[in-house]
């Protein structure tokens, strides 16, 4: 099994189309011929770059994970008041939902619902995404809280979970209806209450 850190485009390839696979069909119900052959990849060179589908997993979702910095930003988008960017940020998320790519599902979700239980360095990887996630919009409701509602009861970082709960509950909702659409409706409800925790502030 290869270890070098540079870049490989038949490693990319393995791991968009696990990627792709897992979404639609679970991470158990993967094989690791249904990746080689989506990847049009021999099993050889998916053990050159991987000693089990396991590990595989771990670092598609770390891929996954990864990305969400990059997402935060762009999320946010270029507001500079604390308040604005956290508007902005559950906007672009309602608009990022209406992508036909979104009803897929997210990684993220999909791994912590499948794998807790059985795999404990998944359910670890799982935790932190949720955490970095939460911490990053965490962040930006308390600046926003300590311009415009100081003294409000709130908790940044519950509101990030709350934020967090209603996105992939929706997610799952929409999987079972086939309606995409329920991430963003009920993320402008989550809006709604978000701006009444200023407003009454």
């Amino acid at each position: 099994m290869r270890t070098a850190l540079e870049p490989s485009p038949t490693k990319e390839k393995l791991l968009d189309a696990a990627q792709r696979l897992m979404l639609a069909k679970g991470f158990v119900a993967t094989t690791v011929d249904d990746i080689c052959e989506a990847a049009e990849v021999t099993k050889g060179s998916f053990f050159h770059y991987f000693e089990s589908k396991d590990q595989l997993g771990r670092e598609v979702l770390k891929r996954f994970c990864a990305s969400g910095e990059k997402i935060h930003r762009a999320l946010c988008g270029s507001e500079t008041d604390p308040l604005k960017r956290v508007y902005a940020y559950i906007d672009n998320t309602i608009k990022m939902s209406k992508d036909p790519s979104m009803s897929k599902g997210c990684l993220l979700g999909l791994f912590s619902q499948e794998l807790c239980d059985t795999n404990p360095q998944i359910r670890a990887a799982c935790k932190k995404g949720f955490d970095d996630w939460a911490k990053g919009f965490g962040q930006e409701v308390a600046k926003a809280k300590a311009a415009y509602a100081s003294r409000a009861q709130f908790n940044p970082q519950e509101l990030a979970e709350h934020l967090i709960a209603v996105m992939e509950g929706s997610m799952i909702l929409g999987k079972v209806r086939h309606d995409r659409l329920i991430v963003g409706k009920n993320l402008t409800h989550f809006k709604a209450y978000v701006k009444s925790l200023f407003e009454r502030a």
